[in-house]
């Protein structure tokens, strides 16, 4: 198997996303909402942090690709099951606004859609396939995004 030169990781991505609304910004320069923006970043920030420490508590892997110990369905993953990524998505959404980057806001649904398909839906599998029956109720009563 040939060795992949590019880290293919979600905050890869969403680094990427955040490159492109700074070319955005310097495209179409608007005067941003700093205060706003900055508040949703430290929302995105903080809601990826509270999930990082349920991926701590449970002693199960936070990295992508690799299969779950546990099945985090408390806290905020009661909201969605993906609440990293969501975090980084508020995060990205936030950058646009305080840069004032607002043609940058359409990057964000498209970052949710890469996320979706290169890492979510093969990270769902791999918890249908640890926990077939806690997995797919989980899936089937709590939203992705």
């Amino acid at each position: 198997m040939a060795e992949k030169s590019f880290p293919d990781l979600p905050p890869i991505w969403m680094a990427g996303a955040m490159v492109a609304i700074v070319m955005i910004d310097r495209m179409v320069p608007e005067q941003g909402l700093r205060l706003p923006g900055f508040v949703l970043m430290l929302i995105g920030i903080g809601l990826i942090l509270w999930a990082g420490s349920y991926f701590q508590r449970k002693n199960t892997p936070i990295h992508p690709g690799v299969a779950p110990k546990s099945l985090l369905i408390e806290g905020p993953f009661k909201i969605n099951r993906n609440p990293i990524y969501t975090g980084m998505a508020v995060i990205l959404a936030g950058f646009a606004i305080a840069t004032g980057a607002y043609f940058g806001l359409i990057l964000v649904p498209v970052f949710m859609w890469i996320i979706t398909e290169r890492f979510i839906k093969g990270e769902e599998a791999l918890m249908r396939q640890a926990f077939p029956d806690e997995a797919a109720a989980y899936i089937a009563a709590t939203r992705r995004w």
